[in-house]
């Protein structure tokens, strides 16, 4: 307990001293989002949303949601007479979350930046077609499905004009889960800092 109470009194130490140093002290974003599950071959696509808040200069602490929705196969086989090609819903989504800092490299208009975040990833099977009722559903059953811890270092780059900008970033997301298994993120999109 007194560790907690010792990391809340460094974090509301610090919160002054990020809103003196800039104008733009936070940023939140949406992002398109690959996720290659390298276990199963599996090309996972979803959406995904981004906060960040600056703690020293050109460092902030990000916090990440992204959604992967379920993907498709097909199957067929070839003989004599032709072959048939059926898609299969595979049922799998995959839910990650994903906290840590961001360091800017540079502080002009383009910046590049390294990053190394921790949180969690949960896969889930289900059925069901991809709504926003099983995205809640997802969420509020995190403790109940297989989530893994992750870590993902990375990097990437941003540009801006103003307080807009586009991002991109793409990193080795590990998840543990009797070993490492080693997964390429790709995410981009658009951010607002203010």
């Amino acid at each position: 307990m007194k560790r907690i109470a010792w990391l809340v009194v460094c974090f509301v130490a610090v919160i002054p001293c990020a809103r003196a140093q800039e104008s733009n002290h936070v940023q939140v974003g949406a992002f398109a989002d690959y996720f290659r599950v390298n276990d199963t071959g599996t090309n996972m696509f979803g959406v995904g949303g981004r906060f960040g808040v600056s703690i020293l200069p050109h460092t902030r602490f990000e916090a990440e949601m992204a959604y992967d929705f379920n993907r498709e196969f097909n199957e067929g086989f070839t003989d004599t007479t032709g072959g048939t090609v059926t898609f299969t819903n595979t049922g799998m989504r995959v839910l990650r979350g994903m906290f840590g800092p961001k360091v800017e490299l540079g502080h002009g208009h383009i910046r590049p930046f390294l990053e190394a975040k921790g949180g969690f990833v949960n896969f889930m099977f289900d059925s069901r077609p991809a709504s926003f009722d099983t995205f809640t559903s997802q969420v509020n059953n995190l403790r109940a499905n297989n989530w893994n811890g992750a870590f993902m270092p990375g990097g990437g780059l941003e540009g801006s004009l103003g307080p807009i900008g586009l991002r991109l970033d793409v990193g080795d997301e590990m998840y543990f889960n009797h070993g490492t298994h080693h997964n390429l993120t790709v995410m981009f999109g658009p951010f607002i800092r203010f």
